[in-house]
């Protein structure tokens, strides 16, 4: 039986490979208007092409594009990132599956205060 760092490398190098087949999918002719942003939304109207899944019109998000699923929502280093905002809530992370990231909005002072303590921890922190 494989050990569980092993297969969720393997899982990971999957993961990547099939993201790298995946393609970008762009809202319904936002090519065509300035105004409309390039970020996905579902085809809704009742003559949409797109909706209704003409080839050239381009591809929708389905299941067959997801990822394996004991690595969905993991980061690169299979960690799954959990948000800080102070040094108590380094308290609810196991360092052995979960990664801090510190919240955009923490001063300097909190900051270098959650640096020690996940130090002391031994606690990986992803943004630096």
């Amino acid at each position: 039986m494989m050990s569980i760092k092993k297969k969720l490398s393997t899982l990971l190098k999957i993961r990547k490979r099939l993201k790298r087949k995946k393609p970008g999918f762009k809202r319904q002719e936002s090519f065509k208007h300035s105004r409309l942003g390039e970020s996905w939304r579902r085809p809704r109207g009742r003559h949409s092409k797109l909706r209704k899944g003409e080839k050239a019109r381009g591809k929708r998000p389905s299941v067959g594009y997801s990822s394996p699923k004991e690595v969905r929502g993991l980061n690169r280093l299979g960690y799954r990132e959990v948000r800080v905002f102070n040094a108590r809530d380094l308290e609810k992370i196991d360092p052995e599956k979960e990664m801090a990231v510190i919240a955009g909005g923490v001063g300097k002072k909190k900051r270098t205060e959650i640096l020690k303590k996940a130090e002391e921890m031994k606690i990986k922190i992803a943004n630096l």
